[in-house]
């Protein structure tokens, strides 16, 4: 294997982000003879990022890390359609003022992990929405559309996927990946933007970007994909029993956070600590060798750190001496999730109001299979009804989920 020479693709690759790379002998050149723009893009489908996504956003991080400017693309023009790589159907699509909402509440969590302004190593935010929105359908066609086979574009995995289960694919999502392309070309000319970065699932968006920039106006420009991750069961990075972990601490709180990666698999934590935190790769090869009850406290600094990045280094203690009281002393701790009640409330509506639990189905089997406490009480009537007074009343669900019941 190639021995990358440049400070961005050495950092990349030691720490775990490298699965595909366009011509990566060129794009290392690059890389240490000019500072390189590069971009990702994200669709704002909901008022938060969650932690499918934050993979890409350390990208971000490290690329900048390495003296390098990260573009950030929101996708106000291309979230009105969807991006159909490898969903079973069609997105909902949003309106103009949903999207702008969400494009402002997206832009706190970025700035949590770049620094943003004027500089030449300093952040942008972008819409293609500013393009986009302006394109007119005739001249687009002749000038952009000549550029693309409908035969390579049906070949794509993102594509074939839903043709092969007989999904319906509209029109309008089958322009996504042209509207994709043209992002490239258009970053290209406004901002000098050399690499997009991405998922697995992007390979084909990104190289059809680098085609068409090369056909239009030929610049060369290049592609880093990032691999899948999964957890070391196999499962998807990020879901859990309550639903996806959202970033912004409006949608989940601190709390649940810190607790996600405190439950990391065992092995898991070299890789999610090089991936998710800034720790030195010496430190991480220390902590990744623990074994037994030892690599509980490399869990704990992955989560101490994963979060303080994120949701800052006050919010990371307070879940800390949470988790210490709660499982140490048996306390409740100050930063468990709560859930306000007018009156007597079923353990059922408890579990799901506290997130323990997505379904009244879900809460039943926790029950079942002896998984909820009301206190230090075991639970196994469904039917059991919780009484709130002035003291909060703790509930369990598992060894791990705890949280209070409030009179609101």
């Amino acid at each position: 294997m190639t021995e990358h020479t440049s400070a961005l693709l050495r950092l990349l690759s030691e720490r775990g982000y490298i699965h595909q790379t366009t011509d990566a002998a060129a794009l290392d050149a690059l890389a240490n003879k000019q500072t390189v723009p590069g971009y990702i893009g994200f669709d704002p489908t909901a008022p938060s990022l969650h932690v499918g996504s934050l993979v890409q956003i350390m990208l971000l991080r490290r690329l900048q890390q390495s003296g390098h400017k990260p573009i950030v693309l929101m996708g106000g023009g291309t979230g009105k359609i969807g991006d159909p790589s490898f969903k079973d159907e069609a997105r909902k699509l949003l309106d103009h003022d949903g999207i702008a909402t969400n494009v402002a509440s997206i832009r706190r969590i970025f700035e949590r992990f770049l620094v943003f302004g004027d500089g030449p190593t300093d952040a942008i935010m972008l819409d293609n929405a500013e393009w986009l929105d302006r394109l007119e359908y005739i001249p687009f066609l002749r000038d952009v559309g000549q550029h693309f086979s409908v035969n390579r574009m049906l070949s794509f995995d993102s594509v074939k996927l839903r043709l092969d289960r007989e999904q319906s694919l509209s029109f309008l999502e089958f322009n996504y990946m042209i509207l994709q392309a043209y992002d490239f070309l258009e970053l290209s000319r406004r901002a000098g933007c050399r690499l997009q970065m991405g998922g697995s699932d992007q390979w084909g968006n990104i190289v059809n970007g680098i085609e068409l920039s090369r056909r239009m106006d030929g610049t060369e420009v290049y592609g880093i994909t990032t691999p899948l991750i999964t957890t070391a069961d196999g499962g998807k990075m990020g879901k859990t029993m309550s639903g996806a972990v959202w970033l912004h601490e409006d949608q989940l709180p601190h709390y649940d956070y810190w607790q996600f990666w405190r439950n990391t698999d065992d092995r898991d934590v070299g890789r999610f600590l090089r991936l998710f935190t800034d720790l030195p790769l010496e430190e991480i090869a220390r902590l990744e060798a623990l074994e037994g009850a030892e690599i509980n406290a490399a869990k704990i600094v992955l989560a101490n750190a994963a979060t303080a990045m994120c949701r800052g280094e006050a919010a990371a203690a307070e879940a800390a001496e949470t988790a210490r009281r709660t499982f140490e002393e048996g306390g409740a701790g100050g930063a468990l999730p709560t859930f306000a009640v007018a009156g007597p409330i079923g353990i059922v509506d408890a579990l799901i109001g506290l997130g323990f639990a997505a379904s009244k189905g879900e809460a039943k089997r926790l029950i079942k299979g002896g998984g909820a406490r009301v206190g230090a009480d075991k639970v196994s009537d469904e039917a059991l009804m919780v009484e709130v007074g002035d003291d909060p009343v703790r509930i369990a669900a598992g060894k791990k989920h705890h949280g209070l019941l409030v009179r609101a």
